[in-house]
């Protein structure tokens, strides 16, 4: 921005700075993170303003948007990557199971195994494939299909190997 259009940036700044954090808190739900995330957007328009700084409402929303966005994305990945960090090294904790569990565990693994036996060869594994976090264009190169195929064919297999386990298990649907 030059020089002469910092008096104009200024006013826009006062202007504008309670509405975009009063926007912001509603979005994220915090105003400690609102007021930095201000700073962000107006530091977003002192770099790269838009045209007519006279028209900047717009502009701002925008920004705001699509910073509060961007700040919830990040925050729900944090989130879950601690979620897993804590599941990985709650399940790495040393612990022996009791009996009990060691058989069940066992009984389900069995369970399963008969269900997905009873399934057809493209159904298991497009179901295994799916478990070990292939995409739905790889699933498809895999087992000879179109992409647009996949999600039905997968919530298919899911209901078969569903029913077919609920029947090894002896519960009637």
């Amino acid at each position: 921005m030059n020089e002469s259009k910092v008096p104009l940036f200024q006013a826009v700044f006062r202007d504008h700075y309670a509405v975009v954090v009063r926007k912001l808190i509603q979005l994220v739900g915090d105003r400690a993170t609102a007021e930095d995330l201000a700073q962000d957007v107006f530091l977003k328009l002192y770099r790269s303003p838009p045209d007519d700084l006279q028209r900047v409402g717009a502009w701002l929303h925008r920004v705001l948007t699509t910073t509060a966005y961007d700040y919830l994305r990040q925050a729900n990945r944090r989130k879950r990557l601690q979620e897993k960090e804590l599941a990985f090294a709650g399940a790495n904790e040393p612990s022996s199971p009791s009996n009990e569990d060691v058989a069940l565990h066992n009984w389900e693994k069995e369970l399963v195994t008969r269900a997905l036996g009873k399934l057809s060869a493209r159904d298991r594994e497009a179901l295994l494939l799916r478990q070990r976090g292939y995409s739905y264009e790889e699933i498809a190169g895999r087992i000879g299909v179109r992409p647009a195929i996949v999600g039905p064919l997968l919530s298919r297999a899911e209901d078969r190997l569903k029913r077919h386990y609920f029947t090894e298990e002896g519960i009637v649907q």
